[in-house]
């Protein structure tokens, strides 16, 4: 009888592994290639570490990469591109979301549910959509190659809206009379109750956006000519050579890998929270 219970763990953990194989494999890829020299890349020789991961790295982080067809900025100034972008689009979208479904949740005017399904359609609007009135905007406004460029135009999130609306409006009403009784006034209710209340879902929407800001491509492209603005997933794109032009796949490779390791320490970090605020959200 024990055997018979012991095969489906047996069965699920083999599942769980070789699941864990290939999405390991990639990434175990791509950290041995940025210790190898480019002819041991050519040759195929990627399964073990080579004698270069030292040089390598120190030379993207301090220097950038030199032999691509054409010079990088340094990559430490493009990872802390990349991170204070994440950081003020992940902030800035959290705290105006959750202001915003506060507001149409526990506020009664006239035309509460018109904003509210305004925000929403706003969904069917993505980035590329809207982009070249934004570019416009911006550039009218002289936020070109600057931080404010990047980030202003994407911390508005009507998803966030929607999530914060959908987890405030299971907070029992019992809870809004006790805190009229004692006198709590708006602010109050939202710095001493729902904020409380909403870690889980805010840690939640905090990995989510962080990443979403962290990956972005086409907004930073079209925002910044200067190479010093450059985020991290830009300058991958340009390390990689076109046509003839040879590329330094060691370097492009410790480039990505470099890429990974923000996004994934924010998860490992946040993971319980992540998890219970995904749970939370759904109830």
């Amino acid at each position: 009888m024990q055997a018979l219970t012991d095969r489906p763990n047996r069965l699920a953990l083999a599942i769980v592994w070789i699941g864990i194989a290939i999405v390991a494999f990639p990434l175990w890829i791509t950290f041995t290639a940025s210790t190898l020299t480019p002819q041991e890349i050519a040759r195929g020789e990627l399964l073990l570490p080579g004698g270069q991961g030292f040089e390598t790295y120190s030379t993207i982080l301090l220097e950038g990469a030199r032999t691509s067809r054409m010079a990088s900025p340094p990559v430490a100034g493009m990872m802390w591109n990349s991170l204070v972008m994440a950081l003020v689009i992940a902030l800035g979208k959290i705290a105006i979301s959750i202001l915003s479904a506060y507001a149409v949740v526990f506020f009664s005017f006239p035309g509460r549910m018109i904003f509210f399904w305004t925000i929403f359609i706003t969904l069917m609007l993505p980035v590329e959509v809207r982009i070249v009135p934004t570019y416009q905007v911006v550039a009218d406004l002289g936020m070109i190659n600057s931080f404010a460029g990047l980030t202003i135009p994407l911390i508005a999130s009507a998803t966030a809206t929607l999530l914060f609306r959908q987890f405030f409006l299971t907070i029992p009403d019992e809870l809004v009379e006790a805190a009229k009784v004692d006198g709590a006034g708006p602010m109050r209710f939202f710095w001493d109750m729902v904020l409380p209340l909403s870690r889980t879902n805010i840690a939640a929407l905090f990995v989510i956006m962080f990443i979403y800001g962290w990956n972005q491509y086409l907004w930073p492209l079209l925002i910044t000519t200067s190479a010093s603005m450059d985020t991290i997933v830009i300058g991958i794109t340009k390390m990689i050579g076109g046509g003839d032009a040879l590329t330094d796949w060691n370097a492009v490779m410790a480039t990505t890998f470099l890429a990974i390791l923000p996004p994934a320490l924010v998860v490992l970090i946040m993971q319980r929270q992540f998890v219970k605020g995904l749970v939370d959200i759904e109830k």
